[in-house]
């Protein structure tokens, strides 16, 4: 039996050393694109650069918020704003006053976005704080149909809003877009004007991402934008008299002024055996209101016209709203001062009211 043949020792070497001279060349081809790919990766980022100076910082832009049209832009808040306390607590104050306001309807508001976008919460929440009914659609489905009831309603906030000079900061489309800035300008501006019994937190401010698109490029700016300044501008900034004055210059004299008013009150309301020592939450129910009306224009007001043991706050509104058009009845200029106001304890309110009343009648016996 013969041996088994030798195979050549020169053949595996050989097939060694092409086999690194493959992986050789394919290691070069690979560094090679991989080299050139860190190239292109670098002009792209030099020609961003170029077309996109004075970004102030890389933003997580989401797909949707780059479909934007030539001259468009899109507005969102920046992240870090978003964790704010003062900026959560803003939006949490707005949240728990929009549920306290709608608690009949069984609404219940999480999300402002969410919630508000159709118009169907902020329809409900006008007719509440408005006391009046919108000629609008109850549910809406089709975006059209969202929007022509958004359209009403924010006509109707607009008719409120406007002859205050309050400053309109949305519309239609931001609201409908979610534009969550947008919300809380107009949430703001109803709480201010129907005088929430809420305190919003002051100096509320956020960095806003501006997205535009120019010549085809996206560009980003950002921009700070006031939400909130002190309760007191937004309140009286509009509408100051000596009372803003008192308060703010000469708090001494509020005592006396106050004095003077208990004392004319008094003289008319112990007729009936009443006697008040508070202004500020004794004619908050409205009852001493209307019955010292009576008093000083010598009629008696039939008790179904106002509840005398107001026990809601839509009753105590009732009855301030009721000596507020008998005052007008008497002679008296429209108060300057809203029923809401008196309601919610605001002592500078009541004291305009009493002040007017004072006004024309410290002469009747």
């Amino acid at each position: 039996m013969s041996a088994a043949p030798l195979r050549s020792p020169t053949l595996r070497p050989h097939r060694m050393k092409k086999e690194e001279s493959f992986l050789g060349k394919l290691g070069g081809t690979l560094a090679r694109k991989k080299k050139s790919k860190e190239v292109s990766d670098l002009q792209e980022e030099g020609k961003n650069a170029i077309n996109a100076p004075m970004n102030p910082s890389i933003v997580d832009i989401h797909p949707e918020d780059t479909l934007l049209e030539e001259n468009e832009e899109r507005t969102m808040i920046d992240p870090n704003s978003k964790e704010d306390p003062k900026f959560k607590e803003l939006i949490k104050v707005l949240i728990d006053w929009i549920n306290d306001v709608l608690v009949e309807e069984r609404i219940i508001v999480k999300q402002l976005e969410e919630d508000l976008y159709d118009g169907q919460v902020l329809q409900k929440l006008l007719e509440k704080l408005a006391d009046r009914k919108l000629n609008v659609a109850e549910v809406t489905q089709s975006e059209i149909g969202q929007k022509q009831k958004l359209q009403t309603v924010l006509e109707a906030v607009h008719d409120l809003l406007r002859p205050h000079g309050w400053t309109i900061k949305w519309n239609v489309d931001s609201i409908h877009g979610k534009n969550l800035i947008s919300i809380l300008h107009l949430l703001v501006a109803l709480a201010m004007h129907f005088r929430a019994p809420i305190r919003l937190p002051e100096h509320v401010s956020v960095q806003v991402v501006v997205v535009r698109k120019r010549e085809g490029l996206l560009q980003t700016t950002h921009v700070s934008e006031e939400l909130t300044t002190t309760t007191e501008v937004l309140t009286f900034s509009l509408e100051r008299d000596a009372f803003d004055t008192l308060f703010d210059h000469a708090p001494d004299k509020l005592s006396v002024v106050k004095k003077s008013l208990i004392t004319f009150v008094n003289k008319h309301l112990n007729k009936l055996n009443l006697e008040v020592t508070e202004l500020e939450t004794q004619f908050a129910d409205g009852v001493y209101l209307v019955l010292l009306m009576g008093l000083l224009e010598d009629y008696f007001v039939p008790l179904h016209n106002f509840y005398l043991t107001p026990e809601s706050f839509d009753q105590k509104v009732h009855n301030v709203s009721f000596a507020f058009e008998l005052m007008q009845d008497g002679g008296l200029k429209k108060p300057k001062a809203r029923p809401e106001d008196v309601v919610n304890l605001d002592l500078k309110s009541t004291l305009r009211v009493l002040y007017n009343l004072f006004t024309k009648y410290k002469n009747v016996e």
